[in-house]
């Protein structure tokens, strides 16, 4: 069942049975079929302006020319099969002479992946999604947290083995409850505004935070409820996720109604947390509020408040 979201729906065959095979890994990693999706500093490189796809490139495009100083470490990462052939993600941050030359003789350019996920379709969001985390990860942990010795990428970046205390270490998935709670009885939904991006916005949304270890997702939601709004609930039900690459989140999108109805608002973590009525949301998913901004189609938050609003799953 495909995903609404941006960001879901990749279409690779992530290859679990061919990662076994590290010689089969390198002889793709240099096998012209092979696509290549660069990235430069977390940016995707994209096509065209008037209807962006993917700037996939093969591996003669990657060598650096003749007698050129590159110090960047270029190993690929393997996303996957698609297509018969073989589709990894390399890391140009510093192979800065070879991001330069593909986006000038192709006349492509580097794309900040949020943007990029607003324009692209679906499927190919979802691959700038698994490649941006795994990226992201594989830059911040190039040593074993055990012994504190360098590790290799393995199974085509799926996994870092540390060579002297043999421990792997896989790139991790961040869980995070984002809940739209309802006032069924007065016919209101709870939004907040956090400290940090949503302020600057001046935007409220769904009720946001990560899992604790031991932790249910029932469990998760009530607690971040009743920490940031002083809010009970009850009936929490999931309504669907989003993987979010900024840098590794898992949004489990949950719906839930309200115990109590007095806010106790955490304003260490919160800047404001309010009731509002389905008239006044409705008029903010359409644009036309002039006291309440919520987030846009790229985040899960839009689609739980459209849900409450429109009565999908209340």
């Amino acid at each position: 069942m495909p995903s609404p979201h941006i960001f879901a729906n990749n279409p690779l065959d992530r290859g679990e049975r061919e990662r076994r095979d590290e010689d089969w890994i390198q002889s793709q990693a240099q096998d012209s079929r092979s696509k290549f999706l660069p990235f430069r500093d977390l940016n995707v490189l994209l096509t065209g302006d008037a209807q962006p796809a993917l700037g996939w490139v093969n591996i003669a495009q990657l060598r650096p020319d003749s007698g050129a100083p590159d110090a960047g470490d270029r190993e690929p990462i393997l996303l996957g099969m698609w297509g018969g052939a073989a589709h990894f993600a390399v890391d140009l941050s510093k192979s800065e002479p070879v991001a330069s030359r593909i986006a000038e003789q192709t006349g492509w350019h580097f794309e900040d992946c949020r943007a990029a996920g607003e324009t692209l379709p679906g499927a190919e969001g979802g691959i700038v999604a698994q490649a941006r985390a795994q990226l992201f990860w594989h830059s911040r942990h190039g040593f074993c947290s055990v012994c504190g010795h360098p590790t290799d990428k393995k199974r085509g970046g799926q996994v870092r083995q540390c060579p002297s205390c043999r421990a792997q270490h896989f790139p991790r998935t961040d869980p995070v409850v984002i809940t739209v709670v309802a006032d069924v009885a007065g016919d209101r939904c709870l939004l907040g505004q956090s400290r940090g991006r949503l302020q600057r916005m001046r935007a409220y949304s769904a009720l946001a935070g990560f899992m604790d270890q031991g932790e249910a997702i029932e469990e998760a939601v009530a607690r971040e409820v009743m920490e940031e709004a002083g809010i009970q609930v009850k009936n929490v039900r999931y309504h669907s996720s989003q993987p979010w690459p900024f840098p590794s989140s898992l949004m489990i999108g949950c719906l839930a109604e309200a115990a109590t109805t007095d806010i106790h608002m955490d304003d260490e973590e919160m800047t404001d947390v309010r009731w509002f009525d389905r008239a006044e949301v409705l008029r903010a998913l359409e644009g036309s509020s002039e006291e309440l901004t919520v987030p846009g189609p790229i985040a899960i938050a839009h689609h739980l408040i459209k849900a409450w609003a429109t009565g999908e799953s209340f």
